[in-house]
């Protein structure tokens, strides 16, 4: 199925020149913080320390454990309420695990060093084996490595195999090394330290053991504090070998409309300020919408047209007709998602705030008493949505009704609302679809079966939508890709980025190490999934790619981040393009290719979160001649940087550490 595609807001030339000006404004303004060493999670967790832009990886984590060893509590993402932020050097964490509340501070010391600190204070009475700052290191290349107890001088106290399962380390030292070969992680203390060394809960794991450092051992009076403080360095090989990558343009597949966003509005006040400038800086090809069913129809005897008629519409229900009209108007095709529905159409008390309920169920489902009212409410809003606003809502969906945000459905329900929607829209004139899926996260792709081998939904389905947040390994992605083609209809990211609670912990969008791991994520959506647009989610104040203008509290004057740069280079991707093969064959290098062989245009998008590396690339066709080149990373802003020469199908350049580089023939 055809699905329209928006031209471009801006004429290429000017605009890049406009972008560009705007990114140095903001970094000569200080708008971008520094680019840390440690990479921190906002939750505590440190994965690795940054040399030479490469990560050497480990994964750390604050453990609360239970007597004996019974059980443990750990920080990890979506596990905690913790709150971050960074002053300079240091980033601060502050969680809790149970009656333990936590303060981390982690301060950079230069490339693979930085120094931890960590105060635990009991809110009540905490009975437990110990809090602990716990280390695991990958099995590759630690599998064999050694740990070394050293005293204050480096001399060697005593070492053992990090496989061994020992309850303890032999003596208390002052340093900590794990080596193996040419990588080491060490841990220095100010006063000799016993670690732990052991698998963790009960040795179910298998690979190397974790060290266990003590914040406290035994439990804890209510008031009573406890503190560590090390300092935590590593060394190894930085990979700065040359990529080699290949490009096939004879093997197009899917087309790649562009970059999207969702609108969903939920604050008056800041909502418009963003919304305003990602649509005048962003070319965009698809945007979500609110359909805020709940108070276009709140009672079910009531006549929601009629009502709109007489002027009772309700503000929000207007607010978000008009932002789908807005995005119309630039020849955007929109997708009008409910997140929640009026109480006579579903089952049970509603439940609020997009969580679970009382019972640990998550979403209400929709009340099959009411489901034919249900859908003329639906085919009516939109009715009116096209009528009154111009606007025909290409497709339609329930946000996550996978998980239950706020609409609960099965697989099956799934189905059977497809086809029974589907027809009540073809019934009443509509030209709107349904989405297949719109699932909550990649790993859920088993709700979307019975629709998809169902020949009978098929005529409803207008493309196939997942949601990024979690669970996107390779062969995950594999799966949804799969489905796109089994019935050969459009993928669409649904809602796109990393970290779905990081609106509690919001200066880490302002953070580089964020900015790079969402672009990898959508480089590497454009090469596995080959979707048509991946939608941001939000290009709103929620989630926003700008800050300042009041938004979470920052008073600064509005301005983009590193984030918003690299979502600009993205969507200044021409449009009608197709997904190309293209293969690197170095680690810790992200990239994805696009063309359209008729009309000689390529982009390539290729994300280095390594060391600074040699690039050869082959493969580009023979008309191809030169290349231009833009770059953003922690101090460039969709940079254009001097134009490649192409010879015989090959271009050399150089890639900077943590940079996110497009090129592009025109």
């Amino acid at each position: 199925m055809a699905l329209p595609v928006k031209t471009a807001l801006f004429s290429a030339p000017n605009y890049r020149l406009a972008a560009w000006a705007a990114g140095v404004l903001a970094l000569a303004l200080g708008g971008q913080p520094a680019f840390g060493q440690a990479e921190v999670t906002p939750w505590g967790n440190i994965n690795g320390l940054r040399v030479s832009g490469q990560v050497l990886e480990f994964a750390t984590s604050l453990q609360l454990v239970r007597p004996g060893w019974a059980s443990v509590v750990a920080t990890a993402q979506e596990r905690q309420r913790p709150r971050y932020v960074r002053q300079g050097n240091q980033q601060f964490i502050t969680t809790r695990l149970d009656s333990l509340a936590l303060v981390e501070t982690v301060e950079d010391q230069g490339p693979g060093r930085a120094t931890v600190a960590i105060d635990a204070t009991a809110l009540a009475a905490t009975d437990m084996q110990g809090a602990f700052f716990s280390l695991a290191l990958p099995p590759v290349p630690y599998a064999q490595a050694t740990v070394q107890l050293l005293d204050a001088t480096g001399r060697v106290l005593a070492e053992q195999p990090l496989a061994t399962p020992a309850a303890k380390t032999q003596v208390p030292a002052r340093r900590v090394r794990v080596v193996a070969g040419t990588y080491q992680v060490e841990l220095a203390f100010a006063e000799p330290t016993q670690v732990l060394l052991r698998r963790p809960e009960g040795g179910r794991e298998t690979g190397p053991c974790r060290l266990y450092v003590p914040i406290q051992l035994g439990a804890l009076a209510k008031g009573q504090v406890a503190h560590l403080a090390f300092t935590l360095s590593g060394s190894g090989p930085i990979d700065r070998a040359p990529i080699h990558l290949t490009l096939n343009p004879a093997r197009p597949g899917r087309p790649f409309a562009g970059f999207g966003g969702n609108f969903r509005l939920q604050n008056p006040k800041g909502d418009p300020q963003v919304i305003d400038y990602c649509l005048q800086h962003l070319r965009l090809a698809w945007g979500r919408v609110e359909m805020p069913w709940q108070l276009w129809q709140p009672d079910l005897a009531q006549d929601p047209t009629a009502a709109a008629n007489q002027g009772q519409l309700h503000p929000h229900v207007r607010e978000s007709m008009e932002m789908a009209q807005r995005l119309s108007k630039k020849g955007i095709p929109v997708i009008v998602t409910a997140w929640s529905a009026p109480q006579w159409a579903i089952v049970g008390p509603r439940i609020r705030g997009g969580g679970p309920g009382p019972d640990g169920i998550w979403g209400n489902p929709l009340d099959k008493n009411t489901m034919q009212a249900s859908y003329k409410s639906i085919a009516d809003y939109l009715v009116y949505l096209k009528e009154k606003y111009g606007v025909e809502a290409t497709m339609f969906s329930f946000n996550e009704s996978d998980l239950g945000i706020n609409i609960r459905q099965t697989g099956p329900e799934h189905d059977e609302l497809i086809k029974g929607l589907g027809a009540y829209f073809v019934s009443r004139g509509l030209k709107t679809k349904l989405l297949l899926g719109d699932n909550s996260d990649a790993t859920t792709y088993d709700f979307i079966y019975p629709a998809l081998r169902d020949p009978a939904a098929r005529p409803y389905i207008g493309a196939v939508s997942f949601h990024s947040w979690r669970g996107c390994d390779d062969a995950t992605l594999a799966k949804w890709a799969a489905a796109a083609r089994e019935i050969n209809l459009p993928l669409l990211v649904g809602e796109g980025s990393i970290d779905a609670q990081a609106w509690g912990y919001p200066a880490i969008f302002e953070e580089p190490s964020y900015a790079l791991q969402e672009i990898t994520l959508y480089t590497r959506l454009l090469a596995q999934c080959q979707p048509l647009s991946i939608l941001q989610w939000q290009l709103t104040s929620d989630y926003s790619p700008l800050a300042g203008g009041g938004i979470y509290g920052n008073p600064a004057p509005l301005h983009p981040t590193q984030r918003f740069y690299n979502l600009q280079q993205l969507a200044n991707t021409p449009p009608d393009l197709a997904a190309l093969p293209l293969a690197a064959d170095r680690p810790n290098f992200a990239c994805a290719a696009l063309g359209n062989q008729a009309k000689g245009l390529y982009a390539l998008h290729l994300v280095n979160n390594g060391a600074t590396r040699p690039v050869t690339l082959t493969g580009l066709p023979a008309t191809v001649k030169t290349l231009r080149v833009y770059v953003t990373d922690k101090t460039r802003a969709v940079q254009e940087g001097p134009r490649l020469t192409v010879a015989k199908g090959t271009a050399h350049f150089t890639v900077d550490a943590g940079s996110y580089v497009t090129l592009e023939s025109r």
